[in-house]
């Protein structure tokens, strides 16, 4: 079984976690299984927050106990049971209550951990994973990659509206080129999710433009970079200071190439698809 059973102690002897993420392969898909596996739940005292399949013949429930006992119970009668396997029972992380909420997981690179694929059809997975990196308010430097009018920006902005965060443009190619110099004073915010494109920043020659990326990329908030590959071949920043890597794609086999954003007629319209995928842009 994938996870061991980590469950804090307070010094009142309380038990301190009490959510768990429950995966199960189903090894004799019987009708009434989910029902008995409900039943089980209810009669041990663990309630059911929510089920979802997240694989072929799997299935992810977030479940809510208060005691630690109760969940090793069920564990150990399931054990007897020849119609599931239990695969993942742990401290639901993010991916986790995603998968449950969407019915699949995020596909992770891997050879490089930090690194999440998704693809066009994808985008609402993508802006629910965005947004729930971007109610952390803490540091942390996000890269997207992706081609030209492929979501990646719209994905950006969808989920700081969902965070409630404001977004900020420090370079774009939104509507017409922007490369701004300065920020005014309430613009400063460690709520603010600051957006830089790395493909309009690694042009630039302007060296008041270069000190606001400087300033942006010390402050203890959420910053996001598209073309992260181009913005750090010009700067002193290395992909090893992201702490996500994100890459979206029309399709999983496509490549992502940088040729198209080196000529300026595409470069200066990267912005064209924006909208496509969210009608509230349109």
């Amino acid at each position: 079984m994938d996870g061991i059973l980590n469950i804090g102690v307070d010094i009142m002897g309380e038990v301190i976690k009490k959510e768990w993420y429950l995966e199960y392969d189903i090894q004799v898909n019987r009708a009434g299984l989910l029902g008995d596996i409900s039943s089980l739940l209810g009669i041990l005292g663990i309630n059911i927050i929510t089920i979802n399949g997240v694989d072929q013949g799997r299935r992810g429930l977030l479940i809510k106990t208060d005691d630690m006992d109760k969940v090793k119970r069920f564990e150990n009668i399931v054990k007897e049971i020849d119609d599931i396997t239990i695969k993942k029972l742990r401290t639901p992380g993010l991916r986790d209550r995603l998968a449950v909420r969407h019915g699949r997981y995020i596909k992770r690179d891997i050879d490089d951990k930090k690194t999440f694929r998704f693809e066009r059809k994808d985008l609402g997975l993508l802006v629910d994973f965005m947004a729930e990196l971007f109610k952390e308010d803490r540091h942390k430097l996000i890269g997207v990659r992706g081609m030209p009018r492929v979501g990646k920006t719209e994905s950006v902005v969808a989920a700081s509206v969902c965070a409630h965060k404001k977004w900020l443009f420090i370079s774009s190619t939104l509507i017409k080129q922007t490369v701004r110099s300065s920020l005014l004073k309430g613009e400063y915010s460690d709520k603010n999710v600051y957006i830089i494109d790395g493909a309009v920043t690694s042009k630039q020659t302007d060296e008041k433009h270069k000190q606001l990326v400087r300033e942006v990329m010390s402050l203890p908030t959420i910053k996001v970079v598209e073309h992260p590959d181009l913005f750090v071949q010009r700067s002193e920043y290395s992909l090893e200071d992201f702490d996500y890597i994100i890459e979206l794609r029309e399709t999983e086999d496509q490549e992502i190439t940088y040729e198209q954003l080196n000529k300026n007629d595409l470069f200066s319209n990267d912005s064209m698809g924006f909208g496509d995928g969210f009608g509230f842009f349109e």
